[in-house]
C-alpha cells in the first residue's frame, strides 16, 4: 500500500501482481541486507554503522561536497535512483506496475522514570528482568504506481510517495519507564515513463527522488537517516508486457540495451523465464541498490532471513547457537527482528538444520569408464575432478595451463575478458572488453577450470596479486592477445583462490 500523503495517488487498492510474489524472498533479503548483523548486538562494532545500500537523503545534504557521480551500484548516497529497461508489449491494453519499497527509520528511545519526569537512558531493566535498549528500528513501506503504455506514457507519470511521521509511546511495568519510538515524515515522487523504440518495444524508466526538506549541510548521516528512504528498491512488474535482460539481452537490440542508463540501481530478471527460451525475458524485474544476476533466488534449504545474503546459513546458524545466555539477552532487547532470529536458531528442529550443510545444483555428465590401469576419460586438456582417479595429482595454479582457442593459457598470459551473458557473473558483465593478465589456472573441485586474473588498467592490480585477490573467469570467457609466455618466479601469485 502507499504510505503517508501520497496514498490518495498512489495505487494502493491495487492487488499485488501474482508475479510480483516470485521474487519476495529475494526483495525481502534486499530490503534488510546488513539491517543487523550476526551476533545482532547492539554493543557489536559492526552494527554501529548501518544501511549502507540505496539510501536517499535529500538533495542538499548529499551535494553540500559537491554533485555525486552516478554508478549502477547503490553503496553510494544518493538523492535519487533511475532505472531503464527494455519492456516488449504484447497486447494493446498492456500496462506497468510499480512498487517502490524502502524502509522508514525509527528512533526507540527508552526512558526511565525519575522525579522530575521522564528521562532518556541508553538501557533500562525492568523488575521482572527484561532488558529495554535505545536502539533504531525500521518500519517496511510499500508504494505503488501504474502506468497504461499508450500515447500518453511518453510523458510520463509522477506520484507523490512517503510516510507520516508519528510517535509512539509504551509504558514499560511496574511504572520503571516507557519506550517511545519516533518517526520522522518522508517525501518522495516516483516518475515512470515509456519510450517507444518499436510498435511492440519500449524503454521504460522509473525515476524515484527524495522530496523532503534538508537538514542542515554538516548534519550527522547517524542523524539524517532519521529522515531518509532506506534500502530502497522497486519491483516492475505489468500485464501483456514482459522483460528484456540487460545483461544476456538478445543480439538485435545490443544497441538499445547499451542506451538505458541505470543510476545507484540496476534492474534484473525476476522469477521465472516466461518463454522458457532464448533469449531470456520474464514478467517481473527487480531493480536494486545491490547488483546482482538475472533470476536471483533464495535457496531452498534456507529457513529465515539472517539479514546477510552474503553469508552461509550454517556457520550463521551454528555461531547463532554458541552466543551466550547473557548475549542473547542483549541481542533480543536490540531489535524484534533479532529476537525472532533467535527463537528460530533455539527451535530448529534437527532435520531443518540438517538441510543447510550444502546441496549439489549440478553434476558433471558421466563419461566412459576407462579401462583397467587408465584414468578415467577426460575431454583433452582437462584434469580430472577431485573424486577421479588422478584428480589430486599435484595441481600446480602458478604452472599450469588450459588451452583456448589453439593457445595454451597461464600465467603470464595477456588476455580480453569476454564475460557470456548466460550463467556469467553479474558484476563481471561490466569488465567485457577490457584486457588482463593471467596470474594462475585453478582446477575446482567440480572438475571445471577457472582462470584468475589481473586488470591491466587497475593501479591497485600489484596489491591485489601480493594478496592474492583476483578476478575468475572461465577459459571460454577469455580471448588470447598472444601466445602465454614461461612464468618467472615474480608471477606466482601470493595465495590460491
Amino acid at each position: 500500500m502507499a504510505d503517508g500523503p501520497a496514498a490518495s495517488t498512489a495505487t494502493a487498492d491495487v492487488s499485488p501482481h501474482a508475479d510480483f510474489e516470485q521474487v519476495g524472498a529475494v526483495a525481502d533479503a534486499v530490503l534488510y541486507e546488513g539491517y543487523l548483523l550476526y551476533p545482532y548486538r547492539r554493543s557489536s562494532a559492526k552494527n554501529r554503522v548501518r544501511w549502507q545500500f540505496g539510501v536517499l537523503f535529500p538533495r542538499d545534504w548529499v551535494e553540500a561536497d559537491g554533485p555525486v557521480t552516478p554508478t549502477v551500484s547503490g553503496s553510494a548516497d544518493s538523492w535519487y535512483q533511475r532505472t531503464e529497461c527494455l519492456a516488449r508489449i504484447r497486447r494493446p491494453d498492456a500496462t506497468v506496475r510499480v512498487r517502490l519499497r524502502y524502509l522508514q527509520m525509527q528512533r526507540k528511545q527508552v526512558q526511565e522514570t525519575g522525579p522530575d519526569g521522564y528521562r532518556d537512558v541508553p538501557s533500562l531493566r525492568t523488575g521482572d528482568g527484561t532488558v529495554h535498549l535505545t536502539f533504531d528500528e525500521a518500519v517496511p513501506r510499500e508504494a505503488e504506481v501504474t502506468l497504461r503504455l499508450d500515447e500518453r506514457a511518453h510523458h510520463g507519470t509522477t506520484v507523490p510517495v512517503g510516510a507520516p511521521g508519528g510517535t509512539d509511546v509504551e509504558p514499560l511495568p511496574g511504572d520503571a519507564g516507557r519506550v517511545v519510538r519516533v518517526r520522522e515524515e518522508l517525501r518522495g515522487s516516483v516518475t515512470v515513463t515509456a519510450e517507444r523504440l518499436a510498435p511492440d518495444l519500449v524503454r521504460l524508466q522509473v525515476r524515484t527522488a527524495h522530496t523532503g526538506l534538508a537538514p542542515a549541510p554538516r548534519t550527522a548521516r547517524d542523524e539524517a537517516l532519521r529522515g531518509a528512504f532506506i534500502a530502497t528498491h522497486t519491483l516492475i512488474g505489468g500485464d501483456g508486457v514482459e522483460f528484456v535482460s540487460l545483461i544476456d539481452p538478445p543480439a538485435a537490440l545490443h544497441d538499445q540495451v547499451r542506451a538505458c542508463r541505470n543510476e545507484f540501481t540496476f534492474p534484473v530478471l525476476g522469477g521465472v523465464s516466461s518463454l522458457g527460451g532464448d533469449p531470456p525475458t520474464a514478467r517481473v524485474l527487480l531493480s536494486a541498490p545491490i547488483i546482482l544476476p538475472d533470476h536471483p533466488q533464495v535457496a531452498p534449504e534456507s529457513p529465515g532471513d539472517l539479514h546477510d545474503a552474503a553469508e552461509i546459513d550454517e556457520i550463521l546458524t551454528l555461531r547463532t547457537m554458541l552466543l551466550t545466555d547473557e548475549e542473547k539477552r542483549e541481542a533480543r532487547a536490540t531489535d524484534p527482528r533479532a529476537a525472532a532470529i533467535l527463537d528460530r536458531v533455539d527451535t530448529m528442529p534437527p532435520e531443518v538444520f540438517a538441510r543447510l550443510h550444502g546441496a549439489v545444483r549440478s553434476l558433471t555428465p558421466s563419461r566412459p569408464a576407462a579401462p583397467p590401469g587408465e584414468h578415467p576419460a577426460t575431454p583433452s586438456g582437462e584434469r580430472p575432478a577431485w573424486w577421479q582417479e588422478g584428480g589430486d595429482d599435484g595441481p600446480a595454479p602458478a604452472t599450469d595451463t588450459v588451452l583456448v582457442d589453439g593457445v595454451p593459457l597461464g600465467g603470464g598470459s595477456r588476455v580480453r575478458l569476454s564475460p557470456r551473458g548466460r550463467g556469467a557473473d553479474a558484476q563481471d558483465m561490466f569488465l567485457a572488453g577490457r584486457t588482463a593478465e593471467v596470474a594462475a589456472v585453478f582446477h575446482d573441485v567440480d572438475g571445471s577450470v577457472h582462470l584468475a586474473v589481473t586488470l591491466d588498467d587497475d593501479p591497485a592490480s600489484e596489491l591485489h596479486t601480493w594478496y592474492g585477490r583476483f578476478h575468475y573467469f572461465r577459459p571460454d570467457e577469455l580471448e588470447p592477445l598472444e601466445p602465454a609466455r614461461e612464468p618467472a618466479p615474480s608471477d606466482t601469485p601470493a595465495a590460491e583462490a
